[in-house]
């Protein structure tokens, strides 16, 4: 059992800080952290952590910041062999977090808005397709079709929020979106097929409400993806999906609770032991 990650990468620049600037306002910092991210990323080596064999197709630069990239990607055990190079820059973000542990971000897309389709292939096993919205939707429509043929489950984290086609959505088996990109979807989504996740609040899916750990947080940077990635490992070991939400909400709250460094070293026996002694939380 395997799942594919298409998607974007990005080396995100994450500062801290009291606050967000307001405009023309210049906020003295506390520390910055270099990581490597984009959503497909960080999806792909948080499944792999969580110990599924995962494979990840998309587009990085020639640049200092793709090697970052690549290192980070092989270091967590994934499968980079449909890893494309761009002959320009990687793409980037800059993240600032507040002492709160919310944050905001910008991102630039550069190499990821030229991933070619045409060169990626269902790798043989694949059981789960994971998708996003930080690549054009060219690319996901072609890879849907490609997983579709050999009844992969094709999941899609609609983030951030835009248009999509309804041949896209109908190709779709899981819609993952947190609050904001629910309601930016409102109706136009099949309630069957979507998963929403609340922070704080836990998840929404399939008429369920599934609460959250209680955990101090530090930084809520990539909750999401870490929740995305654990969820579709446990679903491609054949876990049913009430347990999978269950672990994954244990792996979301490591994420938030933890330092970046202390992030890096999560394995799936570390979630285990925390969702063993949540009542203690």
């Amino acid at each position: 059992m395997s799942v594919l990650v298409v998607g974007s990468l990005h080396l995100d620049v994450v500062l801290r800080a009291p606050h967000l600037p307001r405009l023309d306002e210049t906020v003295t910092g506390s520390g910055v952290d270099y990581v490597v991210g984009g959503k497909g990323g960080n999806q792909a080596m948080a499944a792999s952590r969580m110990g599924a064999t995962v494979g990840f197709a998309g587009r990085i630069g020639s640049d200092e910041f793709g090697g970052m990239i690549r290192k980070a990607l092989v270091t967590s055990g994934v499968d980079i062999t449909q890893l494309q190079i761009d002959d320009g820059s990687s793409g980037m973000s800059a993240a600032i977090v507040e002492d709160s542990g919310e944050y905001g971000a910008v991102i630039v897309s550069a190499a990821n808005l030229r991933i070619e389709p045409s060169r990626i292939r269902m790798p043989v096993g694949t059981t789960h397709v994971l998708l996003q919205n930080e690549v054009p939707e060219t690319v996901n429509i072609s890879v849907a079709r490609q997983a579709r043929k050999i009844g992969a489950a094709v999941w899609l984290n609609a983030a951030p929020a835009r248009a999509l086609s309804s041949e896209l959505t109908e190709m779709v088996d899981l819609i993952i979106v947190n609050r904001i990109e629910a309601a930016f979807y409102a109706s136009a989504l099949p309630p069957t097929k979507v998963l929403t996740t609340l922070g704080s609040d836990g998840v929404l899916f399939d008429g369920n409400a599934f609460p959250a750990h209680k955990v101090t947080v530090v930084s809520a940077h990539g909750a999401g993806d870490m929740f995305v990635g654990a969820l579709a490992a446990q679903a491609a070991g054949g876990t049913s999906m009430s347990e999978a939400i269950a672990f994954a909400q244990a792996a979301a709250a490591l994420q938030v609770g933890t330092t970046v460094a202390a992030r890096d070293a999560l394995t799936q026996n570390a979630v285990h032991r925390f969702t063993s002694h949540q009542s203690s939380l």
